[in-house]
């Protein structure tokens, strides 16, 4: 009974976050509610029994993806009643999309009522040496071995995508100093101090 309280309550929250992440006017907002939604998707990841999952989900995501969106959405000050005008010019495509994604929904929610055994996977296989080991030790073992290409692969794509992002919003504004560290070695004493004689009592 408590885990179906829980269940409920971590996936209304969930839901109702992520309707907000889309409804919110203020972008800094749509990012506190898209922390929020994470979090509790991390919930319901604990009760399936995934823990390795849930801290991936909020260290990685909520620790690092979402604290990053807020970082640049109000590094950029972006102009968002600009990019609204053409929201209208978007809306056909944006209600093909959502038809399509509406009619997947129907079908997958009519199949499970009508049938609910066509959506279940193959049956389990006994359970071996191997069923006793945590989740953090099965994931490790698949991505580290049979997947280990693809998952240096995917490092290398985040990787060149955070290099891109720092080149696209490194700004060099006017007027600010910044220190150039081969023009401070090459200053030579005679460039660096000016020696002027001043008259007796015509100093500062």
């Amino acid at each position: 009974m408590a885990a179906a309280a829980f269940f409920y309550l971590f996936a209304g929250i969930t839901l109702a976050s992520a309707l907000m992440v889309i409804a919110a006017k203020n972008p800094v907002h749509s990012v506190l509610f898209l922390i929020l939604a994470f979090v509790n998707a991390a919930g319901l990841f604990l009760l399936m029994g995934a823990e390795f999952l849930a801290m991936i989900l909020v260290v990685v995501y909520v620790g690092a993806v979402a604290v990053l969106f807020l970082f640049v959405v109000m590094m950029l000050d972006v102009d968002f009643a600009q990019l609204r005008q053409g929201f209208l010019s978007y809306l056909p495509f944006g209600a093909v999309i959502a038809l399509m994604l509406l009619v997947e929904l129907v079908l997958v929610v009519t199949t499970y009522i009508v049938q609910p055994g066509a959506l279940k996977g193959p049956a389990p296989a006994a359970p071996s040496a191997d069923a006793l080991i945590s989740n953090t030790e099965a994931l490790g073992r698949v991505l580290y071995t049979q997947y280990l290409y693809f998952f240096q692969a995917a490092g290398l794509v985040l990787l060149v995508a955070m290099i891109g992002a720092i080149v696209l919003t490194l700004r060099h504004k006017a007027g600010v100093k910044r220190q150039d560290i081969s023009r401070q070695v090459a200053r030579t004493p005679e460039a660096a101090v000016e020696i002027k004689k001043v008259p007796f009592r015509q100093g500062v």
